[in-house]
This record gives C-alpha cells, sequence and structure tokens, in this order.
C-alpha cells in the first residue's frame, strides 16, 4: 500500500478538518465519494488542496455503493463522507451491503454541535446507536486531539478478520478545533495465517478424499490468490466451486471450474456437493443463498467431512460445526497451499474434475437458450461474450436479470465482478462509477434492470460529470421481476 506521511513528527496546530484529511493520506486514500453536507465543511476545505480524488455524487446511497465497489475490489476501505441526519440514512444501503459483503469501508458522518446533543437538535441521530447493530463498529470523536488514534483504529478494525464497514460521526464544531498531534502510522491489516501443519492437514485430506470439492467465496482474496489456487487445484486435482457473487475469485477458464454457487445453480452442482465426502469452504460463510436456504450443509453438523477457512474465528462454529477449523485469510491460506508438494492424481480424480468442468461448461452456454418474447437474452450474452474483453468489469444489483451474466460470463480474471451478496437493488450502477474511477482503462458495464436501475438511476449523472464511459445494459420487463416471479 502506497501511503503518504504529513506530520508524524512535527505535531503543528491543525484543524480537526485537516487532521482527518491528513490521516486519509497517511492511511494511503486516494479517492473518496460525497454528498457535500454543511456539517463537515471543514474537512471539505481540507480537500481541496489534498492529493485525493474526490468524486461528488448525487445520493449518498450511490456514493455510499461507490465507496463499497472500491473497497470489494481494492482489499482497502473504500471512503465516504455524507452529511447528518437524512444523509447518513440514504448511505446506511450501502453499509448494509458492505457488512454482508465483508467489505472494508469507512463511512464519516458530519454531526451537530457537541453542545446541542440530545436535544434533537436538527437531523440530529445518535450514531453509536443507529448504525451499531449493522457494522463493525460506529464512534463518534469527541477530541480533535484522538482524530488520528480513531481513525487509524477505524482502518484496523475495517480491514481485519472478516473485512466490514466502520462508521465514524465527526461533530462539526471538532472539526473546526486546532489542535497539535502528530499522525499515526500507516495502518496494517492484521494477518491470519494458517499454521504449517494445519496446511498439510488440509492437502492431506484433498489427496485422501474421493469426491472433494472446495467452495470458494468471502473476502480477502487477490490476484496472487485467484493464481495461486488455480495452481493448486490443477496440481491436486480438486474441482472448485464458487459461492454467490464471488466469481471472480477462480478463473471459469480453469479444467478444474465446477460453476457458482448462488440463485439458479446448476442441479448438477449441486448433487455433487451434497455427494461429496469432503467439502472445504474456503473464506466464505456459507449463508443462506450458496447453501441453498441452509440445506446443502447439515447444521450444525454437516453430513459432509468439512473443512471450514476463515479469517474470523468468530465465524467459525457459528452455524456449522466442521471437522477442522482453520483461521485465516483466503490469500495467505492459497500462497501455502500453493507450495505444497503435489500428490499423484489418480485417473478417478482426473475424471472427477473432467465431468464437473463438462457440466460447467454445457450449463454455462447461452446458445440453445430461448425464452417466450422477441428478447432473446441467451444471443445477446452470446454476443457481449464475443465482443467485450475477458476482464470487464461487470456490475449489477439485484434482480432475477442479473441471473444472464452469473450464469453465461465466463469470469476468468480477479476483480472483475462487483455483485452484492446482501441483494441490494440499485447496487450496478454506482458500481460501475466507483469502478471505472479506479480503472479508467477497464471495461466496465453495468447490467440492471428497470427497477433496479431507477434506485441509483441519478448516478448516471455522476458518470457523465467526470467523463467516465460505463456501459449500461437496461432489461426493461416494466415490473419488479424477482416478485412477480414469486
Amino acid at each position: 500500500m502506497t501511503t503518504t506521511t504529513t506530520n508524524t513528527t512535527n505535531a503543528s496546530p491543525r484543524t480537526g478538518g485537516q487532521l482527518v484529511v491528513d490521516q486519509l493520506l497517511v492511511h494511503g486514500v486516494k479517492q473518496i465519494f460525497t454528498v457535500p453536507g454543511e456539517s463537515f465543511l471543514a474537512v471539505l476545505d481540507a480537500l481541496y488542496d489534498a492529493p485525493i480524488e474526490t468524486t461528488i455524487c448525487r445520493q449518498e446511497g450511490g456514493a455510499a455503493m461507490m465507496a463499497e465497489a472500491q473497497g470489494k475490489l481494492t482489499g482497502q476501505p473504500g471512503i465516504c463522507f455524507v452529511t447528518r441526519g437524512p444523509g447518513a440514512t440514504n448511505a446506511s444501503a450501502g453499509l448494509h451491503v458492505a457488512m454482508q459483503d465483508s467489505t472494508p469501508m469507512i463511512l464519516f458522518v458530519g454531526q451537530i454541535e457537541r453542545a446541542a446533543r440530545d436535544r434533537e437538535a436538527f437531523q440530529e441521530l445518535n450514531y453509536r446507536a443507529v448504525f451499531g447493530p449493522m457494522v463493525k463498529w460506529a464512534t463518534e470523536i469527541d477530541d480533535a486531539a484522538r482524530i488520528p488514534e480513531l481513525i487509524a483504529r477505524a482502518f484496523a478494525v475495517a480491514t481485519s478478520g472478516r473485512p466490514g464497514p466502520v462508521v465514524i460521526a465527526l461533530p462539526e464544531d471538532m472539526l473546526l478545533d486546532a489542535v497539535a498531534v502528530r499522525d499515526a502510522k500507516p495502518y496494517q491489516a492484521a494477518p491470519a495465517k494458517a499454521a504449517d501443519a494445519d496446511v498439510q492437514v488440509i492437502a492431506a485430506k484433498l489427496a485422501a478424499a474421493k469426491q472433494p470439492i472446495i467452495i470458494a467465496g468471502g473476502s480477502r482474496w487477490s490476484a496472487q490468490a485467484h493464481d495461486d489456487l488455480a495452481a493448486f487445484a490443477a496440481a491436486h486435482g480438486v474441482p472448485v466451486a464458487c459461492s454467490f457473487h464471488r466469481q471472480m475469485v477462480f478463473p471459469a477458464n480453469h479444467a478444474n471450474y465446477a460453476g457458482d454457487v448462488g440463485l439458479g445453480v446448476n442441479p448438477k452442482l449441486i448433487e455433487r456437493i451434497k455427494n461429496a465426502d469432503l467439502v472445504l469452504l474456503l473464506g466464505g460463510r456459507m449463508s443462506e443463498v450458496p447453501s441453498q436456504a441452509y440445506t446443502l450443509l447439515g447444521i450444525p453438523v454437516p453430513q459432509q467431512q468439512l473443512i471450514h477457512v476463515h479469517p474470523d474465528p468468530d465465524e467459525l462454529g457459528r452455524v456449522y460445526q466442521a471437522d477442522l477449523a482453520v483461521v485465516a485469510a483466503p490469500d495467505a491460506l492459497c500462497a501455502a497451499l500453493a507450495q505444497q508438494a503435489a500428490p499423484t492424481v489418480s485417473d478417478a480424480r482426473k475424471a472427477l474434475v473432467a465431468q464437473a468442468h463438462a457440466d460447467y461448461l454445457a450449463w454455462s452456454d447461452p446458445t440453445p437458450i430461448k425464452v417466450p418474447g422477441n428478447l432473446q437474452m441467451g444471443q445477446v450474452m452470446t454476443h457481449v461474450r464475443d465482443v467485450l474483453p475477458a476482464d470487464t468489469v461487470w456490475c449489477n444489483g439485484a434482480g432475477n436479470f442479473a441471473t444472464w451474466v452469473h450464469r453465461f460470463w465466463p469470469f476468468t480474471h480477479y476483480g472483475s465482478q462487483l455483485a452484492p451478496t446482501s441483494g441490494s437493488m440499485g447496487y450496478g450502477l454506482p458500481a460501475a462509477v466507483g469502478a471505472k474511477r479506479l480503472w479508467a482503462d477497464r471495461s466496465v458495464v453495468c447490467i440492471a434492470g428497470d427497477g433496479d436501475f431507477l434506485m441509483h438511476g441519478q448516478e448516471f449523472a455522476t458518470a457523465v460529470q467526470y467523463h467516465l464511459p460505463v456501459v449500461v445494459l437496461l432489461i426493461d420487463n416494466g415490473m419488479y421481476g424477482t416478485i412477480r416471479m414469486h
């Protein structure tokens, strides 16, 4: 992580607003998203001359989702600033996405003056009470001298263990206080590495199993982890499936890829998991959607032998009692697995892997798909597979339309998928803006239903303002299709 040191040795007086911006620089922040508000003018003033790209958005929910999208793509906290009361509650949709998707994110909220607390002042909220249950940590900074300490803690909390969102309220008058305090040091996410003995046991159990499968998901992945898992799977003869909306963590064109475990999943993959004698749940929680309403694995004791690897010990044993529970982040574990000596892969295991991939290829072929009406989305997906770059970043919110991408687009690159496991509508367009703001040279496509698009359609104006050439595929059936289906 590239960082900028501002004032670690010379503690000259600075306003709270300047201190906030200086801490962002210390921790390597290069972009933020905001809807400006009068409650944090001191921060906006400090941002004016700072080397941080500030994206002015149209609605706080969109701003929060843009920040979440960048957190998901980079593994570093996405940063969002909103004003008090209505601004903060608008942004809560993005916080919910970040929490359920295990995405590092920090939301800064302007707050009323300290002297006016508990009078139900204009736009007053108790941020600890409102956001505490839905984020990893919610706090309010009363003393400007504690800004370096508490922001450093926010970065550590957001990125360590199971990543997630943090909310920091900033009283308006506190941001005007001038104090002399040194900056914090750049944050470092707490490492989560498996013991060598656990890695060896995992490799040995996979080698001994007759019908194993790896289900990869969660966060704390990287492009290197994506490649390491692919190398391990090939050398050890193990089929790999991806969890709901986590298809970017394993290449779909790899001979060991078995498909994704989400909505509209391949029935053959469901049977493969049910019949497995060993499941390695790598990084994910196997929550309601990927578990097919908690039916794939027995609760609390799965019928399959289960190895559960997760960076947060509180998630291990929360729902499933694993035969082996390992506290480790996917990036660290995949690096260790890739170093394990490869066994001799039996012909039976080779056939298992080949059949799993053949089942995926047949299920993901859009050519034979026909639906009632003039619009044939199978033909659309065939076309986009032919003309779009393989590393295109696909962004979507919730709705039946998203199934076309998740089933028929082959995700082959890490950092190519922005989709909420929380099932939040309105996510795709702001996520596309966040992705294009981050990677100007990548093709970015938002696929949206008509209801989904209109929830944050105003952020199309943000894309225009900042000259961000995102593509939107708008699927208009004139209804909330998922609700009609149910």
